[in-house]
């Protein structure tokens, strides 16, 4: 019999910060049972309000075969793949997991805040969620064609978030705003505004439904 060689999934490595099953709590893909992997290392410049600060540190390093082996493990039809900056680690292995997972049929989902350009041949469902750091937009043109919907966080003057949509040309049925807030009571107080902002402009309101219920808890 002849050597079949090295298996690329076990030899390629992902950093990881963590992984477990759970309810994906905002965006396009609200209420689904989902895996969640989360790799480390984020781009700077960093969000002051990030809620996964965890991520942007060194990680855990595990053979992509073991990282999805526990997603397969999970049951779940739905992998959401977010960071840190998930496409970061497309060329490490993260590019063989996506084509493993599809495989199995599971749909992939990525959020990625568009700092750095999303590869071309990433199939999943890919969420931009752009980020406005010190006066401007920190954000890759080319994602416009790249991504399949737009996700913003808003504080108290959401102005900029319509500016940038018309800016870019966005259609309004792929936007969805969240309130921004690590916090339960933060998304509490910013909840009405969101919503007279969405109804406002057509774009789709997202709840952040994890921090809703679980409030800061990690792993939910």
């Amino acid at each position: 019999m002849s050597d079949p060689g090295p298996d690329p999934l076990l030899h390629k490595m992902l950093e990881i910060s963590e992984m477990f099953s759970s309810i994906q709590g905002e965006g396009p893909f609200t209420g689904r049972p989902a895996s969640f992997l989360r790799l480390s290392r984020c781009v700077p410049p960093l969000c002051p309000w990030c809620d996964t600060r965890h991520a942007w540190g060194p990680g855990t390093w595990i053979s992509v075969s073991a990282a999805a082996e526990k997603i397969l493990a999970h049951g779940n039809r739905l992998c959401v793949i977010t960071g840190g900056e998930p496409f970061l680690q497309w060329e490490s292995g993260l590019n063989l997991l996506e084509a493993y997972l599809i495989e199995k049929g599971i749909t992939v989902q990525y959020e990625t805040s568009g700092k750095v350009l999303i590869p071309s041949e990433a199939k999943g469902f890919k969420v931009c969620s752009p980020k406005y750091l010190s006066g401007t937009w920190q954000y890759r043109i080319e994602n416009n064609t790249r991504a399949d919907c737009f996700k913003f966080v808003v504080r108290d003057d959401p102005a900029h978030v319509a500016a940038f949509v018309k800016t870019h040309c966005l259609p309004e049925t792929s936007v969805w705003i969240m309130p921004m807030g690590a916090l339960r009571n933060e998304q509490m107080d910013r909840l009405a505004g969101v919503w007279r902002f969405c109804v406002d402009n057509r774009f789709n309101f997202s709840l952040r439904l994890h921090t809703l219920i679980f409030n800061n808890q990690k792993g939910v």
